[in-house]
């Protein structure tokens, strides 16, 4: 555990916090979300996060790079419900490694915990290579940030 807390920079969160509104078409008969759509719910955290603070997959795409999600994890502890009105907070995980690292939690209308989770993304270049130290274009991202000096 505390190899962790040496590789990632814990002090400096950047996160951003959207709402988000369940439809009719995410829930199963019971009228609660289908445990599949929690990741779409993180797709739209990670897009908010990237139009906020200037990474998003186009700003990475226009740079030569994709970052294709590896791993995903996404843990219930409650329900949401057609009409929920639920907020997704994203942050971002500092980490020297060639990687963005992405954790999610979702409240609901209760402010309590329905979901928690993380994706893991790769750097790969136009010819889909992957990278292995991170490509100037986010050091440079993370320098503007105040991730790295």
């Amino acid at each position: 555990m505390r190899r962790k807390k040496e590789l990632y920079n814990e002090a400096i969160a950047l996160t951003v916090s959207q709402n988000i509104r369940v439809r009719f078409n995410e829930t199963d008969p019971l009228g609660i979300v289908w445990h599949g759509y929690y990741i779409t719910y993180f797709e739209d955290g990670r897009e908010a996060f990237g139009r906020q603070h200037g990474i998003s997959y186009l700003d990475i795409l226009e740079t030569g790079f994709t970052t294709p999600i590896v791993k995903s994890t996404c843990e219930h502890k409650l329900s949401l419900r057609y009409g929920d009105v639920a907020r997704i907070e994203t942050t971002i995980v500092d980490t020297p490694a060639a990687k963005m690292i992405y954790r999610y939690t979702i409240f609901d209308a209760k402010n309590e915990i329905a979901c928690t989770g993380e994706t893991v993304q790769v750097f790969l270049d136009s010819q889909g290579e992957l990278m292995l130290t991170n490509p100037p274009f986010y050091e440079e991202w993370k320098r503007k940030v105040g991730l790295i000096e």
